[in-house]
């Protein structure tokens, strides 16, 4: 081997070692790079997932914000916030605060609630609706059942003469307040309120009458209890079908000879709330001072089964008319009063005033069914307007259709007063104009059975009604304030 040949062969080792170290800075360098990066983006992926547990905290606390909000409704429904920007709930490791605002429904309520846990920053939107409203929250219901588009609730008047409701409103179409007609309460329609401020696109179930199925769960049914019945002389008027004193249904008397033009204009049998076995006072003063008195069997030294707390059904019309009194009252001894609720199968028809023995324990509920063979029932026809002779009315009134206050002469009682409330599945038909006159009413609402203080047997209730509750309808994320 000669010298070029071994210096040739040195320099293509050297060549080689260089190559190789060149490859090997190479693969370091990208090692160090693929490290780095590795690094940083399990960094990252630290980072990301720290944030992603704060974002989630941070939706748990806003939510929470919304329960706070809840929990404040219940105990106060003028309640607004729950915190502040400034001073936020402490929770979770991080805060909330929420806004609550009141909307058209009865008891609904938007909140939006901010939370921020970690610098990382979450927003709720929620509904909450509330139980519905019942039909004895209110001093005047009209849930317009039919849809009719242009039924309005009217209540005018002037001066002195002008209605007066103390309490709530409800109508399933429009509220028209005109003269000087005054609602001390809240006005509550589906539809417009012209003269008065209001809440308005409100809709308010009303009772399921059908599925109480009184024809069946009623204490007394008093159409039955009448196939006993006898054909007898009284001083309330007339003769009529009567039962023994010792029957619960001794207190209707069944079409009475001398309202026979009244008995003839109905389809059904008719039954009047009147006793056979009390004198019959004619409380001129149509003041309560000295009422005819009606009394209870098995009550307060009575005979028969006890008839208190109990419910009458009848399958035909009832009829509160007498002419030779101006007033009735179910008279009693007992100190947690009377509670009775009757109902009809048809209409039922107000002329004389009705009280209460005992105005802080008793309560009586008038319904008026509907009967599917016939057009004309469910109504609650209200007024004399022949002789004018009803001022006052001690109850608690619901008509499956219409409530129909009408008292179209001249002669008709110039003010009216209800002492409980008027309501109806349909329509509150308010008809007190004739010839220039106006007849004032006054409704004053009685919220006994509202706050549980009375206790009334059989009552249909509105489905969801004064349950207490609030619930959460829907929910959404909105962009953060």
């Amino acid at each position: 081997m000669n010298f070029c040949t071994e210096l040739e062969t040195w320099k293509g080792a050297r060549d080689r070692r260089g190559s190789a170290a060149v490859v090997a800075i190479v693969a370091v360098v990208v090692l160090v790079g693929l490290c780095g990066a590795m690094l940083m983006i399990a960094t990252r992926t630290a980072d990301e997932r720290v944030a992603t547990v704060d974002r989630h905290q941070a939706l748990a606390a806003a939510h929470a914000g919304i329960g706070h909000a809840m929990v404040a409704l219940t105990e106060d429904d003028d309640v607004r916030q729950v915190g502040t920007p400034d001073e936020p709930v402490a929770f979770g490791g991080g805060s909330y605060w929420a806004t609550i605002t009141p909307e058209g429904n009865a008891g609904a309520f938007t909140v939006a609630s901010f939370a921020t846990v970690r610098g990382e920053t979450e927003a709720v939107e929620a509904l909450l609706d509330g139980a519905s409203l019942d039909i004895y929250d209110h001093a005047l219901f009209a849930g317009n059942s039919s849809g009719d588009p242009r039924y309005s609730m009217r209540l005018g008047g002037s001066g002195t003469q002008a209605d007066l409701i103390n309490g709530d409103v409800y109508s399933g179409g429009g509220v028209i307040v005109s003269g000087d007609a005054t609602v001390t309460g809240t006005i509550r329609a589906d539809g417009t309120i012209v003269g008065a401020s209001g809440e308005t696109d409100v809709i308010q179930p009303i009772p399921d009458i059908a599925a109480m199925d009184y024809p069946r769960t009623a204490d007394f049914k008093v159409a039955a209890l009448f196939a006993g019945a006898a054909y007898k002389s009284d001083d309330a008027g007339g003769k009529a079908w009567q039962l023994p004193e010792s029957s619960p249904a001794h207190i209707f008397r069944k079409n009475p000879s001398d309202r026979a033009s009244d008995n003839d204009s109905t389809r059904k049998d008719d039954y009047y709330l009147e006793d056979p076995y009390e004198p019959v006072n004619s409380d001129g003063g149509s003041n309560g001072s000295n009422p005819y008195p009606i009394t209870l069997s098995g009550v307060s030294g009575e005979p028969g089964i006890n008839g208190n707390k109990k419910v009458y059904y009848i399958d035909g019309n009832l009829w509160i008319h007498n002419k030779n009194t101006f007033s009735f009252e179910i008279q009693h001894d007992l100190a947690a009063g009377v509670q009775v609720t009757f109902v009809a199968k048809g209409n039922i028809y107000f002329s004389d005033n009705v009280f209460y023995d005992d105005v802080e324990k008793d309560g009586i509920a008038f319904i008026a069914m509907k009967d599917s063979a016939e057009a004309d029932s469910g109504n609650i026809y209200f007024g004399d307007p022949l002789f004018g002779t009803l001022e006052q009315m001690h109850a608690f009134m619901y008509a499956e259709n219409n409530f129909v206050d009408k008292n179209l002469s001249a002669t008709g009682s110039a003010q009216v007063a209800v002492y409980g409330n008027m309501t109806a599945g349909n329509k509150v038909d308010i008809q007190r104009d004739f010839d220039g006159q106006h007849s004032k009413l006054t409704v004053n609402y009685d919220g006994r059975i509202s706050s549980g203080d009375l206790k009334m047997p059989g009552l249909p209730r509105t489905p969801d009604a004064d349950d207490g509750d609030l619930r959460l309808t829907a929910w959404r994320r909105i962009p953060e304030q």
